[in-house]
C-alpha cells in the first residue's frame, strides 16, 4: 500500500514548483536490500527494477501488485528498453550487457573489450536510432555491490555500441555511473560518482568531444551522483546528496526532493509520465511532477 513520507522538497530557485509538484513522496514498497535501474514499460503499464544484492528483477503492476521478472538476475543494476521493446540489462555478477529476447532468452551483447572482460556494466541508455551507450565502473567487483574478483581492464569506461561494433567512448571518469542523452542526442551526460559531478560529451561519428564539468551536486545528507534522467523540457535529474537533484537545460540547480534514504536511481511512469519512481535502498517511493518524462520507447 502506498503510504506518504514526511520529505521536504529544498527549493535553490523558485522556478522548481513549475518543474515538480507540491505533493508529497510516497512510499511504494519497501523491503528490498538496494534497488536499482527502474524503468517504465509503456504497452504495459509496469515497472521492472533491480534488487543487487538479492539478485533479482521485479516488476510493479499498474495496480500496485510485485512480482518476480527475473531470478537469478547476476546482480543486474541499470535497465533500458530498445527500440523494439526489449530490456536491456546491465550485470555485475557477469560483466555482461544482456538482451532479453522475446522467448524470455538473453543475448549478450557486449561483456569484452579488446579480448578482456569488462568491469562490471552499471547503467545503460538507448539512443533513438538504436545506438547503445552504458558505462562500466568497477563497484561489481567489489563486495559491497557485486561479486569480488580482480580487474582485467586498467580503466573505467563509457561506451557505444552500434553499427561500428563496440568502442570506448572515454576513460577519463573516474567513477562512471548514471547517464542520460539530451533532448536532440547531440550530448552525453555522465555522473562520475567518485568526483561528485556530472559531465557532459559531445557526441561525434568518430567519438566524443568536450567533457566539461556540467555541474556538482552539492549539499547536505548522504548520496553521491548516481542515476541520472532528462524529462521532455530537458531539465536534468540526478540523484546526489539529500535526495533526487534537479537541474535546468543549462545546469543550474533548481533544488533538491528530499528522500529519506540513499538514493541510487529514477524513471518516470504511469501513463502521463509525470510520476516519478525513486529507487532509494530498501524502498521504491514515488513523486509526482508537473513536467513528464520521456518514454522509453
Amino acid at each position: 500500500m502506498t503510504t506518504e513520507v514526511v520529505s521536504a522538497v529544498e527549493v535553490r530557485d523558485p522556478r522548481l514548483h513549475d518543474v515538480v509538484a507540491d505533493e508529497p513522496l510516497r512510499r511504494v514498497v519497501s523491503g528490498f536490500r538496494f534497488l536499482e535501474g527502474p524503468v517504465w514499460h509503456p504497452g504495459e503499464r509496469s515497472l521492472v527494477f533491480s534488487d543487487i544484492l538479492a539478485a533479482r528483477l521485479s516488476t510493479l503492476s499498474a495496480d500496485g501488485e510485485v512480482s518476480v521478472f527475473r531470478d537469478p538476475s547476476h546482480m543486474a543494476n541499470g535497465n533500458a528498453y530498445d527500440r523494439q521493446g526489449r530490456l536491456l540489462t546491465c550485470e555485475h555478477a557477469t560483466s555482461r550487457l544482456v538482451r532479453q529476447e522475446a522467448d524470455g532468452s538473453l543475448e549478450t551483447l557486449a561483456d569484452r573489450y579488446r579480448g578482456r572482460e569488462l568491469n562490471s556494466p552499471n547503467d545503460v541508455v538507448v539512443a533513438r536510432d538504436g545506438t547503445i551507450y552504458f558505462t562500466d565502473p568497477t563497484y561489481g567487483r567489489g563486495a559491497s555491490y557485486g561479486v569480488p574478483r580482480a580487474r582485467e581492464l586498467p580503466f573505467c569506461g563509457v561506451y557505444r555500441l552500434g553499427e561500428r561494433g563496440l568502442e570506448l567512448l572515454t576513460d577519463d571518469v573516474e567513477g562512471p555511473n548514471g547517464l542520460c542523452l539530451s533532448l536532440d542526442e547531440r550530448y552525453l551526460f555522465v555522473a562520475d560518482t567518485e568526483r561528485m559531478h556530472i559531465r557532459r560529451f559531445e557526441l561525434t561519428e568518430s567519438g566524443v568531444v568536450g567533457g566539461e564539468i556540467w555541474a556538482r551536486t552539492t549539499g547536505t545528507g548522504p548520496g553521491v551522483p548516481d542515476g541520472l534522467k532528462i524529462d521532455s523540457a530537458g531539465n536534468l535529474f540526478s540523484c546526489g546528496p539529500g535526495g533526487i537533484h534537479v537541474f535546468d537545460p543549462a545546469g543550474a540547480p533548481l533544488g533538491v526532493i528530499g528522500v529519506p534514504e540513499v538514493t541510487a536511481n529514477f524513471t518516470w511512469g504511469d501513463d502521463d509520465l509525470c510520476t516519478l519512481y525513486i529507487c532509494a535502498s530498501t524502498t521504491l517511493y514515488r513523486f509526482r511532477t508537473r513536467v513528464p518524462g520521456l518514454p522509453a520507447f
